[in-house]
């Protein structure tokens, strides 16, 4: 019998980085948890981004996940606010990359999809599938919300994405 896989979902920002944890066994999703870390906004960047770090490396000690995801980020008109995202969604890639898991990104319509069944949605459709799809699960935040539905596109596109990460690392051995 097989064993169900543990994934983490994790929605990067800087104020605020929602995170979800799902069981996946077969076609069955069962939450496990989900939660938000916060930075200090009184507190430098570089302080803020440690708090997001020791608040995910926690989580992920903790939780024990096998597998993770992370929702690619959008692009704003405000220079300065798309690169401190970046900066805590680089948080968000390196702390599981860290713990050993395989880290597979997915873009925002990419998650709609997957748990909406449509490109395009209002956030109250995400976190009403969310819990259309797992009826016990809990969430803090719309940041926790989000992170449990990129979980659940994980859960179902996780083959294909495992196998490009195995032919990634294949081909970076071969030279």
């Amino acid at each position: 019998m097989k064993e169900a896989i543990r994934i983490i979902g994790i929605d990067p920002g800087l104020r605020r980085t929602g995170w979800g944890i799902i069981e996946t066994l077969g076609n069955s999703l069962r939450f496990i948890a989900a939660g938000t870390v916060l930075s200090d906004a009184k507190l430098d960047l570089a302080s803020r981004l440690c708090q997001l770090h020791d608040g995910l490396a926690r989580v992920i000690h903790e939780m024990m996940p096998h597998e993770s995801a992370v929702e690619h980020t959008f692009v704003n008109k405000d220079a300065t606010a798309t690169l401190k995202l970046g900066q805590a969604r680089g948080i968000a890639l390196l702390v599981p990359a860290l713990a050993g898991l395989h880290v597979a990104e997915y873009a925002p319509n990419a998650v709609k999809k997957a748990v909406i069944g449509v490109g395009h949605g209002e956030k109250k459709q995400i976190h009403m599938m969310v819990k259309v799809l797992m009826p016990k699960a809990v969430f803090d935040t719309d940041d926790a919300a989000d992170a449990l539905a990129i979980a659940i596109c994980h859960a179902h596109h996780r083959q294909s994405a495992i196998g490009r990460f195995a032919i990634e690392q294949k081909l970076a051995s071969l030279g």
